[in-house]
């Protein structure tokens, strides 16, 4: 049998069972004797006499391929060991540290601004109108209202929700738009902050509340409207709609102001009021729906939905030019609006946040109207921030445009000067200026205050020699004074965040420089003052310290809930009692004490005992800026609908001409 060999010739191949040992020896003599005899090399020798035992022997390299690289058994095996060694020991020492028992160390109580806050927010909770959630934990309230709006004959259409303004049973719209616009700003501002004290949805919760209930007040749907719900309440015949009954001067009909009676217990008509002429009313809403569109910015459906009645409510109030509150009507007695150019201001500053369309910053920033809202003739009430009055608010927001976008020209100008306003009126808040009285207070000693001045001297002034911890009289004396000192509280302590994060250590007032810290210090005098740092040590935040108000100016809360129903006059009796309130109206916020620092707790004197929706508001801001750790405000959220900036560039000058 022949084969072919693979180096050429033809190969016999013999069966290799008939091959016998001699045929393989003779074989093996016919190959080169020379080769067979040619002397070796050692490497080839160790290779042919190194036995599988022989320790002089090498042993061949065993790799391993892992696919991207080849790498050495041995080492790979250590590697491995090594690796899986140390997983097990720090999986022993997890298990040792979970199994052992340790003691955590409590995390630090809140500070009293934060206390206060938790309270501030439950009071919104106790005005709720409609049906109740089912966590309102407000143990004395139930459901109310429920048929209002479906019982007027001329409107036919639910208005249920919202909330009641004070210790009545009225919905005014005017101010609840107003504290829904507070609450929301701080949080867009603060909303970390709320996070951190657990009540970021507690807040949203109320905003909803007010918004959902502000959406039924007109046609929300529509792009043209011609009406708006004023009110809900009262009884005088007017042109303007609220929802609620209040003027007793012409008899004593069942209203909501002439009745004493729970929320739950009321059987008299409340009649709605519907304004055909509101802008301030209309620019006010607006305000409160764009604002709250930027709260909700993350549920795309509701947020859109609240954008659209904002822009269908601020173009009915700049066609439909009138005030919600002419003379002789229900609101002119109790929400009396004196202008409303303010709110067209304050409603298109918002409504450019949150659409991002220029026409309404064009608006907002129009000298004319500017003009008109009072920005450049001061006056006795110049930056008094209220629910009638939103200049300073809004100056207060735009000058944050300018700190953190600067749009440029054509809005420079005008931004400038509201942030010099701005400036001019967080000086007139200081204890060093004239233009507010104070309280007498308390005489408080703390480190000597640093005032730098322009020719670089440096000025002490010892608090020692001032009192300080007075209420700033915003408002010149007259009652209700607390509401108009936490919208200052408010604003000077946001004002003092917005220099911070924009890497500025304060403003001028006239020569002399002011560090934030000042501007931060004169909010927490008040806001410290409020919640019982005064002469009568009495905390006007009810539930909050050991002693507060116990008689306050409330229906609900004065009215004991042991299944009695108490007619119109029936309440009486609980109105005009010694006793404290059965029931405590937690976090509420009462009217304040006079320009002397006396305080009368008795239910009957509404100037010092009622609370209202508007002054909360300003509370819950202030509490929220000033509380926990100082982390500061949230520069980007309010700008997430605004586009990027390309500033246009100013006309070229005129040519010359000789």
């Amino acid at each position: 049998m022949f084969g072919r060999d693979p180096w050429g010739g033809p190969l016999e191949i013999s069966n290799a069972d008939s091959a016998t040992d001699d045929d393989r020896s003779r074989n093996l003599q016919e190959y080169d004797r020379a080769a067979l005899s040619r002397q070796l090399d050692e490497t080839q020798q160790s290779w042919l006499l190194a036995a599988p035992g022989d320790p002089s022997g090498k042993k061949k390299k065993r790799y391993v391929d892992l696919g991207c690289v080849v790498v050495s058994r041995k080492l790979f095996l250590w590697t491995l060991g090594s690796v899986l060694g140390v997983g097990l020991l720090i999986g022993l020492i997890m298990l040792i540290v979970k199994t052992v028992p340790h003691r955590h160390r409590p995390p630090p109580p809140p500070d009293e601004y934060t206390v206060a806050l938790h309270k501030a927010l439950m009071f919104f909770n106790a005005q709720r109108s409609g049906p109740l959630p089912k966590h309102n934990n407000v143990s004395w309230r139930g459901n109310s209202g429920l048929k209002d709006g479906l019982s007027d004959d001329a409107v036919r259409r639910s208005l249920v929700g919202g909330y009641y303004d004070a210790g009545d049973a009225i919905k005014f719209n005017f101010p609840m738009s107003f504290a829904m616009t507070m609450l929301s700003w701080s949080v867009i501002e603060y909303s970390d902050k709320y996070e951190a004290a657990g009540e970021l949805d507690h807040v949203k919760g109320i905003i909803k509340w007010g918004t959902d209930y502000l959406l039924k007040t007109f046609n929300s749907s529509a792009d043209t409207i011609d009406r708006i719900v004023a009110q809900i309440g009262f009884g005088m015949t007017s042109s303007n709609s609220q929802v609620g009954q209040g003027d007793t001067s012409k008899g004593p009909n069942a209203n909501d102001h002439y009745c004493w009676v729970r929320p739950e217990d009321i059987d008299y008509p409340r009649p709605v009021y519907e304004c055909h002429s509101c802008s301030d009313l209309a620019g006010e809403t607006a305000a409160a729906l764009a604002a709250a569109s930027i709260v909700f910015k993350d549920s795309k459906t509701y947020s859109e939905k609240l954008v659209h009645g904002a822009r269908t409510l601020f173009k009915y109030g700049r066609e439909q030019r009138g005030r919600y509150s002419p003379g002789g009507s229900d609101p002119s007695l109790f929400y009396n609006s004196t202008s409303y150019w303010d709110e067209f201001v304050w409603g298109g500053a918002w409504l450019y946040f949150a659409t991002g369309n220029s026409s309404y910053l064009q608006l907002a920033t129009a000298p004319g109207l500017a003009k008109h809202a009072g920005a450049f003739w001061g006056g006795p009430d110049y930056g008094v921030f209220s629910w009638d009055n939103k200049l300073t608010g809004a100056q207060v927001l735009l000058s944050r445009l300018r700190l953190f976008l600067s749009p440029g020209y054509p809005y420079e100008e005008i931004l400038r000067t509201f942030h010099n306003q701005t400036g001019n009126i967080m000086c007139s808040y200081l204890p060093y200026f004239t233009s507010f009285n104070r309280t007498k207070g308390l005489i408080a000693s703390s480190t000597p205050l640093i005032i730098y001045s322009y020719d670089s001297r440096v000025r002490l002034r010892s608090s020692n020699t001032m009192r300080t911890g007075g209420l700033i009289q915003l408002n010149h004396g007259r009652p209700q004074p607390l509401q108009y000192a936490v919208n200052a509280a408010f604003l000077s302590s946001l004002f003092s965040d917005y220099l911070e994060a924009a890497d500025t250590p304060g403003w001028y007032c006239g020569p002399n420089f002011y560090s934030t810290d000042t501007l931060r210090g004169f909010a927490k005098t008040q806001i410290d003052y409020i919640l019982g740092n005064n002469p009568r040590k009495m905390s006007y935040v009810v539930g909050y310290g050991k002693r507060y108000p116990k008689h306050v100016h409330h229906r609900g809360a004065s009215i004991p809930k042991n299944g009695v129903r108490y007619g119109c006059k029936g309440g009486y009796q609980w109105r005009d009692s010694k006793r404290p309130n059965p029931n405590t109206i937690v976090g509420a916020m009462v009217a304040g004490p006079d320009r002397h620092d006396g305080f009368r707790d008795v239910r009957t004197n509404y100037n010092y005992t009622e609370p209202t929706l508007a002054g909360n508001a300003g509370l819950v801001a202030a509490l929220i800026s000033l509380s926990g750790v100082k982390t500061g405000v949230d520069k980007n959220t309010i700008f997430s609908a605004v586009p990027p900036m390309f500033p246009t560039p100013p006309p070229p000058p005129a040519s010359w001409k000789p």
